[in-house]
């Protein structure tokens, strides 16, 4: 028996809801596993004393604050990834396909933060990781862009999610990729990733503090 209009296009459109919410998840499971073997990846201190113990994790303490930095990273995303992805009702072949790529940014990440902990070659490890963050940040613009674009998500979304969103993430991508050439100056380019991302947050708060004191004046 064919199917009238009505009910194809409601059949299409619950495949296209289960196939979003697939994706979802299976994003959560991903950053999950790439979390996991971020920590695995840790070096374990020894010595039979509390000297030598102590001396050991000195000793990685680099491959430490690469974990912790890595972490922060994938956290970021994941965040961002549940804010946007919470409201998404629908999905297409690119948006599926972007999500895989950046998963894979993701996924890579562990590898790349052994990379930056390494010793000696400061610039081609430096400069490796972060083009692997920008790239993934890239991606997750261009995911949100996509949901934007196609109108993937549900009524009542608050209508500056996904412009904010994008924001947020270019201005991120934007602190790896002015890291790039900074590195080839400096070991202290790590600061670009939090200077840069920094620098709009407190300009968009001192521009709500301003529009805040302009509401109480003419109140």
């Amino acid at each position: 028996m064919a199917l009238s209009t009505d009910q194809q296009a409601s059949e299409n459109t619950e495949i296209r809801a289960v196939a979003a919410e697939r994706l979802t998840f299976f994003g959560d499971a991903v950053i999950a596993i790439a979390l996991t073997l971020l920590a695995l990846e840790l070096p374990v201190p020894e010595g039979k004393t509390n000297s030598e113990l102590w001396h050991s994790a000195t000793d990685h303490r680099e491959a430490y604050l690469a974990f912790m930095i890595s972490f922060v990273v994938i956290a970021a995303h994941w965040r961002a990834h549940h804010r946007v992805f919470r409201y998404v009702t629908s999905s297409n072949k690119l948006l599926t396909s972007l999500t895989v790529y950046w998963l894979l940014m993701l996924v890579i990440t562990p590898f790349a933060t052994d990379v930056i902990g390494g010793d000696d070659a400061f610039q081609a490890r430096f400069i490796f990781y972060a083009v692997v963050q920008f790239v993934a940040c890239v991606l997750f613009v261009f995911m949100v862009r996509e949901i934007n674009r196609e109108g993937l998500y549900r009524p009542g979304t608050p209508p500056d999610l996904l412009p904010r969103a994008m924001r947020r993430m270019s201005v991120v991508a934007a602190g790896f990729l002015v890291s790039i050439p900074v590195a080839l100056a400096t070991q202290w380019a790590y600061l670009c990733w939090i200077l840069v991302p920094g620098i709009p947050a407190v300009f968009y708060g001192a521009r709500r503090r301003r529009s805040g004191e302009q509401a109480a004046d003419a109140d």
